[in-house]
């Protein structure tokens, strides 16, 4: 590994450190915390690379992160990051195949009506930036 590489590495841990000690749940009894750790599942390092790869993929915020994952819909996304383990034992895969699933939904006209979403945005896209939308409301 040349020096350029491990400073790349070290800088992209302490990123993720810092997003999730920045942004710790504030639902530990439900959403994806409080499911995650229902399974059997460390929920603490579950929730630190949940929040990381969702902030990496949307390029959105921490806070509508965290707001996603403490929902509702961030307790379905344990359920499938949950399912997801049963195909491999790295939580890190997990939850990136949960990501490509919610992205592969689309938010319908119904949801649409009820939450403002745009129909046909990527599910969790359109989740996330509903979040984001609210922090600035």
């Amino acid at each position: 590994m040349t020096i350029l590489e491990q400073i790349i590495e070290d800088f992209e841990q302490f990123a993720f450190t810092a997003n999730a000690g920045t942004f710790k749940t504030r639902n530990e009894a439900w959403g994806f915390f409080g499911t995650i750790s229902n399974g059997g599942v460390d929920a603490k390092e579950a929730w630190a690379i949940a929040l990381n790869l969702i902030i990496d993929t949307l390029d959105c915020s921490g806070e509508a992160a965290r707001d996603f994952l403490d929902s509702r819909d961030g307790r379905h996304f344990a359920d499938e990051v949950r399912s997801q383990l049963d195909t491999t034992d790295n939580l890190k895969d997990a939850i990136k195949q949960a990501i490509d699933v919610y992205q592969g939904w689309t938010i319908s006209r119904r949801m649409e009506r009820l939450h403002g979403i745009p129909a046909g945005l990527p599910y969790l896209t359109g989740w996330v930036g509903y979040y984001e939308a609210m922090i600035d409301a």
